[in-house]
């Protein structure tokens, strides 16, 4: 009896309150496909993109430019003050780092192996 009784309600709920279609979505599989990267990007994801199709490279996540490391082409270190540690590995297989100041200015040399490296502004992206 109680299966009886609740197979009508269903039936009579369902017959009564139809609900209207569901309209299909702008951006679907039918209406073009699957959104892409750039077009579903949003905030610092989008700077970033946008970025790297221009050439940059806002958060240094790419492996920075080789330098020489003469006086005439110094390594190039960023640096957001006027200072910063600089930590130089004089020889590939030297277990060791040498670590000094760099100041804002002309180029520095390391103390142990006579590299040479510039401090260069660097600006926050954000």
């Amino acid at each position: 009896m109680a299966a009886r009784l609740l197979l009508r309600s269903a039936l009579r709920a369902a017959t009564t309150c139809r609900a209207a279609p569901v309209p299909a979505l702008a951006r679907g599989m039918a209406a073009g496909g699957i959104p892409t990267d750039e077009e579903q990007a949003t905030g610092l994801e989008k700077i970033i993109m946008k970025a790297a199709k221009e050439g940059a490279d806002p958060y240094n996540m790419l492996k920075p430019k080789g330098y020489a490391g003469t006086k005439a082409e110094p390594h190039l270190v960023p640096s957001i003050t006027n200072k910063r540690i600089v930590g130089c590995v004089c020889e590939e297989d030297n277990t060791a780092v040498v670590w000094f100041w760099l100041h804002e200015g002309d180029a520095q040399r390391c103390p142990s192996c006579g590299a040479h490296y510039k401090l260069v502004p660097h600006a926050l992206p954000h």
